[in-house]
C-alpha cells in the first residue's frame, strides 16, 4: 500500500482555505472581469496611461488586481501575506516588479543593490526559499544581444562560445561586461553566504545565450554544496529539453548542481513575431502538444537526476505537477526532497498550490512586490495571461464557485 498522500486539484476547500469569504468573492469578480477580451484590452492600454496621466486610480488598482496579483509596495508589507501563508506551508519567492529605469550604469548599480536588501530581508524570515533576478536588470540589453549574436555564430559548447565572443567585443564592451558580471557575481555571493535561493528569469531567445552561459559559470561557483543560483528554462522552446540535458552532463563533468526553474514560457507571440520580421527559424514549438511532451519529460529528466540537478516545477498546468508527483512516488523518493520545488504566481492555481502543500511538498508563491505604478506592467500581464491562456479564467471561477458552494453547504 503507498505511504503517499492521495493529491486531487480538484479540492478547493484547501485550495482556498488561506482565504475568506469576502476574498473570494473579490476574486470571482476579478476573474470574471478578465473573461471579457475586450475589457481586458481596454483596461491594458487605459490603465497604464492614467497611472502616467497622474488619475488618482492607484486606490483602486491597489484593491483589485494589485491585491490579487501583487504581495505589497514594500518588503515590509510582503511580511503579512508571507506570514498568512505559512501558516499553510506554502512559502515564497520574492520578486522586487519594478521595471525599466534610465538604462545606466548607476540605474544596474542601484539595482544590485536592492536586490542584494531583498535577499537580505528573506534570510530574516521562515519561510522565503527563493528570490527572483533578471539579468536585464543588471545588464544592457542591446550588449545582451551583441554578445548573444556572437554566440550563435560560435563553435563548441555554451561556455567555450561565450568566452570567445567576449574577447570579440571592444575593450570598452569588455569592461562593460565585466562590471555586469561583478554585479551577479556579488548578488550570488550574498544569496550563498545567506542560504537564500536565487532564480534567474528567463529572457527572449535573441539575448538568451550570454544569461545562460553566465549563469552556469555562477553555477560552478556556488551550487558546489547546494543548489543556491538556478537558472530558467522555457520549454516552449523546442531546444530547450536538449538546453537542460546538456547542462546536466556540464554539471557531472565540473561536479556541481545544476539548478533549474523548468516553465512553458512568457514571450511566445513576441518570439515569433520576431522570427518572422528577420526571416530566420521561430525558437517556439510547432504546438502545444510539443511544449507540453518537452516540459513533462524535463520534469521526469530532472527527478531521475536529483544526484546533480535541483529542480523547481513553475507550473499552473495540473497533469505537469501531476507527472511530478508520480515520478517522485515511483522512485520512492520523498515528497519533500530538498532538490524538488513546486511554484506557481500569487493569484493563481491555488488548487495546484495548497493541495501541493497539503501533501507535504516543498511549493511556493511568486510574489511580486513594489509600488503599485511601478508594478503595473507586470500587473497588465497577469490580466492579459489570463484571458490568453484557454481555459486558465474558467477554470479560476470554477473552482471559486464550487468552494462557495461547499461552504453555504
Amino acid at each position: 500500500m503507498s505511504t503517499y498522500p492521495e493529491i486531487s486539484f480538484d479540492n478547493t476547500e484547501y485550495a482556498f482555505q488561506y482565504k475568506t469569504n469576502e476574498e473570494l468573492k473579490s476574486a470571482n469578480f476579478l476573474f470574471s472581469a478578465m473573461a471579457n477580451r475586450l475589457l481586458v484590452k481596454l483596461g491594458t492600454r487605459m490603465v497604464p496611461w492614467a497611472i502616467k496621466a497622474g488619475l488618482p486610480i492607484n486606490g483602486i488598482i491597489k484593491k483589485t488586481i494589485f491585491k490579487q496579483f501583487a504581495g505589497g509596495e514594500t518588503l515590509e508589507e510582503t511580511s503579512v501575506l508571507a506570514k498568512h501563508l505559512a501558516k499553510y506551508n506554502v512559502g515564497i519567492i520574492l520578486d522586487y516588479a519594478v521595471e525599466g529605469g534610465d538604462d545606466s550604469e548607476a540605474e544596474y548599480d542601484h539595482a544590485a543593490e536592492e536586490f542584494i536588501k531583498v535577499i537580505s530581508y528573506a534570510a530574516t524570515q521562515p519561510n522565503i526559499p527563493f528570490m527572483s533576478v533578471k539579468v536585464t536588470g543588471l545588464s544592457r540589453e542591446t550588449l545582451l544581444e551583441k554578445l548573444d549574436k556572437l554566440m550563435k555564430n560560435a563553435q563548441g559548447s555554451l561556455i567555450k562560445r561565450y568566452l570567445n565572443s567576449v574577447e570579440q567585443l571592444p575593450e570598452d564592451e569588455k569592461q562593460e561586461w565585466k562590471r555586469v558580471k561583478t554585479r551577479l557575481s556579488r548578488i550570488c555571493q550574498h544569496a550563498t553566504e545567506k542560504n537564500v535561493g536565487m532564480m534567474i528569469d528567463a529572457e527572449e531567445s535573441w539575448i538568451t545565450d550570454p544569461v545562460d552561459a553566465l549563469v552556469m559559470l555562477m553555477m560552478d561557483a556556488y551550487n558546489r554544496e547546494r543548489p543556491v543560483i538556478f537558472n530558467t528554462a522555457q520549454l516552449y522552446r523546442h531546444d530547450r529539453l536538449e538546453f537542460v540535458k546538456d547542462c546536466y552532463e556540464a554539471a557531472a563533468e565540473r561536479g556541481f548542481i545544476f539548478a533549474i526553474k523548468l516553465v512553458r514560457g512568457a514571450y511566445m507571440e513576441k518570439e515569433r513575431n520576431r522570427a518572422k520580421e528577420y526571416n530566420y527559424l521561430s525558437p517556439i514549438q510547432t504546438d502545444k502538444t510539443a511544449t507540453d511532451n518537452d516540459y513533462n519529460e524535463a520534469v521526469t529528466f530532472c527527478i531521475r537526476h536529483l544526484d546533480r540537478i535541483a529542480v523547481n516545477v513553475s507550473s499552473h498546468n495540473e497533469n505537469s505537477n501531476m507527472v511530478a508527483v508520480k515520478e517522485l512516488e515511483a522512485n520512492n523518493i520523498p515528497l519533500n526532497h530538498p532538490h524538488v520545488s513546486f511554484s506557481q504566481l500569487l493569484g493563481m492555481s491555488d488548487n495546484i498550490t495548497f493541495n501541493l502543500a497539503h501533501a507535504g511538498c516543498n511549493v511556493s508563491k511568486y510574489l511580486p512586490f513594489g509600488p503599485v505604478k511601478e508594478v503595473i506592467p507586470y500587473l497588465m500581464r497577469r490580466a492579459q495571461e489570463n484571458t490568453s491562456v484557454e481555459g486558465q479564467t474558467g477554470r479560476e471561477i470554477s473552482l471559486i464557485k464550487k468552494e462557495v458552494k461547499r461552504r453555504k453547504l
